[in-house]
Order: structure tokens, then C-alpha cells, then sequence
């Protein structure tokens, strides 16, 4: 395409189209119609000019022209109650469902290889060696040692709060960082699986087992859950960058981009009830059977709310990105 050329032809639309956007009384109906027409010719423009001969600021010029278009045509929105509800009975669960696929195989790894590392520990005393001396071990592992005394270290609204924070920058990490080919995702799993199993065989070798599951469980259900489908999610969002499917590699990453940023508001409501089961249950004087019952009772109704709300969305056609008014304009060319 002759850049020359291309400007020379559509410079009066483009100067029409600012014109028409500059003027600050109310627009006749049949300005209006123009406006619309215009609007649609520039993007048309501008997606040309991107394809065939990305001059900058030629497309910096049409981006902010249509923009302003595309403002003036739609009208401004406001996000609402109506909005927030639409997101937790819609995309929220569509888009954990949807990612599934990544999310559950990446649970059942995980907790396996936890187990599986927790079992090492706890049959070999020389990597109990490694990993500190029998005063430090014993310390950690006896009655009111410091697995125990974790959880009641601070006062219960404190400490929800600041596991809470913890739980939502791992997951928040595992979304983000995810582009960079999951790779970042991997080493935050390792980490926590590694830290989950090595706990898991010191308490096991010390015969305590029960104890630590005690512990663990009533938050750990949940709060592992929602880590592993930010995990998930991110690795998701990391192989799209090298298989992005019948989609272009920059349309692909901005759909899945903004499903997992809208899977962290999710998520950090999610890692909040698991910070207040964290910090007000697991260190109560409930017997054991009741707090794991919470914790199996919250990990049920989550899974529940996925698979029924969140397969209906799917079903309807929602993949929990946002709403298609609220995307960039995207038009189709040829040539």
C-alpha cells in the first residue's frame, strides 16, 4: 500500500470526522449518521494501516481518532451492582470452568508430588538432616511447636488478613507472570509444593500426622484450590503465547489477558474466605472433625458454584471476558 497515496485519498474524512467530534453543540440526526459512518471508516482505516504499513503516527493519529469516535458513538458507561453481580454469577465461574482443562491436572500433580516428598522426608533421617538439626525439627514438631503455634501467633482478624495478602500476591504472581511462558508459574508451584511436602514428612516422621491435617485442611482445601486455578490460569495464558489457535497472537493474549485479571478479583474473594476460616477456624477450639467439616463444606459449595454456574455461562456462550461493548473495536480487512 502507497502510504502517500492511502493519506491523500482519506485525509478529508479523517479531518470531517475530528470536526464533527470538535463541536460542542448537540448533532443533528443526520450528523449523527455521518458520525457513524465515519467512525466505521476509520477503524476500517486504521486496521488497514496496521496490517500493510504500520507508519506510527499515522496509527497514533487514527488510534486516538477512533477512539474519541468510538466514545462520542457508544456513549459512556459506569459500571454498576448490576455489573459486579453479573461477574459472580457469569464470568467468574465461566471462566474457572473454562480453564479446567489446566487448573484440575495441575492440582492432582501438585498435591502428588507433595506427597510423594512429604513421604521421602519422612523414610530417610538424613534428608530430615538436610533440612535442619533434630533440636530445630523437634521444635517445629512437637506439641505447641511452631506449626502449631502459627496459627494462633496473632490475634485471629490480623492474621486472616494477612494470610489473606500473602495468598492473594502468589496468586496474583501465578496470573500475571504467566505470559512469560508459564515459566514463573512453575517455580512459585515448585516452591509451595515443595514447602507443603517437607512440612507434611517432618510432622509424619514425628508421628503427627494427624495433627498437621488437622491444621491444613479446614483452609488448605480452598486456599490450595483457588492457587492452583490462578496457577492454571496462568499457565494457560502462558501457552497462548505459543499457540494462540485460529486467533492472531495479540487478539488471543488480550482476550485470556483480561479473563485472569478478572479472575484475581475472583480469586482474592475466594483466597478471603479461605483467610477467614484460616484465621478464626483452623486455630479454635472446635474438635478436629468440625474443622475439617468447614473446610470440606467450603471446598464443596466452590466447587459446586463452578461446575453448575460456572458450565450454564459456558453453555450461554460466556468465556468470562468482559462484556463485547466494553472491548476494542476490531474490524476485518482484507488486503
Amino acid at each position: 500500500m502507497d502510504l502517500d497515496v492511502f493519506i491523500a485519498a482519506h485525509a478529508a474524512e479523517w479531518d470531517r470526522l475530528e470536526q464533527l467530534l470538535s463541536r460542542r453543540r448537540r448533532l443533528a440526526g443526520q450528523e449523527v449518521d455521518e458520525l457513524v459512518s465515519l467512525y466505521q471508516r476509520a477503524a476500517t482505516h486504521l486496521s488497514r494501516v496496521q496490517s500493510a504499513a504500520p507508519d506510527p503516527a499515522l496509527v497514533a493519529r487514527l488510534t486516538t481518532l477512533v477512539a474519541r469516535a468510538r466514545s462520542a458513538v457508544t456513549g459512556p458507561r459506569r459500571a454498576g451492582w448490576q455489573d459486579l453481580g453479573a461477574f459472580f454469577l457469569v464470568g467468574f465461574p465461566a471462566a474457572v470452568y473454562r480453564t479446567r482443562h489446566w487448573w484440575v491436572p495441575t492440582a492432582l500433580v501438585c498435591t502428588a508430588l507433595a506427597g510423594l516428598i512429604g513421604w521421602w522426608v519422612a523414610a530417610h533421617p538424613d534428608v530430615q538432616s538436610a533440612i535442619g538439626a533434630p533440636a530445630e525439627i523437634r521444635e517445629m514438631t512437637r506439641p505447641g511447636g511452631q506449626y502449631e503455634a502459627y496459627y494462633s501467633s496473632s490475634p485471629a482478624a490480623s492474621f486472616a488478613a494477612q494470610v489473606w495478602t500473602n495468598n492473594a500476591q502468589v496468586a496474583a504472581i501465578s496470573l500475571v507472570f504467566g505470559v512469560f511462558l508459564g515459566i514463573p508459574v512453575l517455580w512459585v508451584l515448585l516452591l509451595n509444593t515443595a514447602n507443603l511436602g517437607v512440612a507434611l514428612g517432618l510432622m509424619a516422621s514425628a508421628g503427627r500426622l494427624d495433627v498437621f491435617l488437622g491444621l491444613v485442611l479446614p483452609h488448605g482445601l480452598l486456599e490450595l484450590t483457588a492457587v492452583f486455578v490462578a496457577a492454571g490460569t496462568g499457565l494457560r495464558l502462558g501457552w497462548t503465547v505459543v499457540d494462540p489457535g485460529p486467533r492472531t497472537r495479540r487478539a488471543a493474549l488480550a482476550e485470556e489477558g483480561r479473563t485472569a485479571i478478572g479472575m484475581a478479583l475472583g480469586l482474592a474473594v475466594v483466597l478471603l474466605v479461605s483467610g477467614v476460616i484460616e484465621g478464626f477456624v483452623t486455630p479454635s477450639g472446635l474438635p478436629t472433625w468440625g474443622r475439617v467439616g468447614i473446610g470440606l463444606l467450603a471446598e464443596a459449595l466452590f466447587l459446586t458454584y463452578v461446575l453448575v454456574l460456572g458450565r450454564r455461562a459456558v453453555r450461554e456462550g460466556a468465556t468470562g471476558d468482559v462484556a463485547a461493548g466494553d472491548r476494542t473495536a476490531a474490524v476485518p480487512t482484507a488486503g
